[in-house]
């Protein structure tokens, strides 16, 4: 994985490269406000059986061209479906809105970008404030001005050869709770957490409701089939509701994603899909406590 970072103009993206050969991927969406390109390739029906990289990135459908770049990155290194004497990187995104409430609202990444990216990638990630997490925000209920920093985070497990990793961006309208219900980071209010879904509930919200997503991707080395890797990104998502209150409005675009390289056999696929569940909600609470703040937006990474 690999980020791309803009701190000024508050925006940047995050790339997740497969092997040269590829890696089976499938997709559940959880929110109705996505914005993707290259999303039908994630299907088992479709034509090509694996994609070869996975494009996250802010500045909302303006966003989606850095994939150009990520495309190019690929294609000089002879990555892509192959067709005739060529290849064609087969490369899936998914967009956040960052457009302008801590950074600017004209700037959002572009095919050098994704290329820089990939330029980027290794095994070791920065969390919080990086990459697609650079200008993401949540809590977002009572407005901006009452918002806390969201941000990237990771986390992964092990079980005897198995393992599972996910990546979390997290710019959600709602708030971010730990496991036991206890809000992290949120709308905020005179004295206090707000409690957004409560807020919500009782019809008392933010007018602008644009600007959310939460964003994830689960890896794992099983030897698991698309139709397999779907039912995986569908049992994760569970997390989302887990970790982030209220989760898939009509104005979050969440999207979980599942992706697997690896030739590990299991007897159950159940297991690949409860430890993706337990790495995700990790993931989604380091998003925010790695995350620093920004402008007028606080962070929980923040010095005391």
């Amino acid at each position: 994985m690999g980020h791309w970072t803009d701190l000024t103009a508050g925006t940047g993206c995050t790339v997740v490269l497969g092997p040269a050969a590829g890696m089976r991927a499938a997709a559940y969406v959880r929110g109705r406000a996505t914005g993707t390109r290259e999303f039908d390739a994630l299907s088992p029906r479709h034509l090509v059986p694996s994609i070869h990289a996975l494009l996250l990135t802010g500045g909302s459908a303006f966003g989606l061209g850095a994939a150009d770049g990520v495309m190019r990155w690929l294609r000089e290194r002879g990555r892509g479906f192959p067709v005739g004497p060529g290849v064609v990187p087969i490369v899936p995104a998914a967009v956040v809105f960052d457009l302008g409430p801590i950074g600017q609202s004209d700037r959002w990444p572009g095919p050098d970008d994704g290329y820089a990216a990939c330029e980027a990638a290794g095994s070791a990630v920065g969390e919080g404030s990086v990459g697609v997490g650079t200008g993401a925000t949540v809590g977002k209920a009572l407005g901006i001005e009452h918002a806390m920093k969201g941000g990237v985070g990771t986390w992964g497990v092990r079980v005897g050869d198995l393992v599972v990793g996910a990546l979390a961006v997290v710019n959600a309208y709602g708030d971010v709770v730990d496991a036991a219900g206890r809000v992290l980071a949120g709308a905020r209010g005179p004295s206090g957490f707000a409690d957004a879904r409560a807020q919500l509930a009782a019809g008392v919200g933010a007018q602008r409701r644009f600007g959310n997503t939460t964003l994830a991707v689960v890896g794992t080395n099983a030897a698991l089939d698309r139709s397999q890797l779907g039912e995986v990104a569908r049992a994760a998502a569970d997390a989302l509701a887990w970790r982030i209150r209220p989760v898939g409005t009509a104005v979050d675009g969440d999207i979980v994603f599942a992706v697997s390289p690896g030739t590990v056999a299991l007897a159950d696929a159940l297991q690949v899909e409860l430890l993706a569940q337990d790495a995700l909600a990790v993931a989604i609470e380091r998003a925010v406590t790695q995350a620093r703040g920004q402008g007028s937006v606080p962070g929980l990474a923040d010095p005391a």
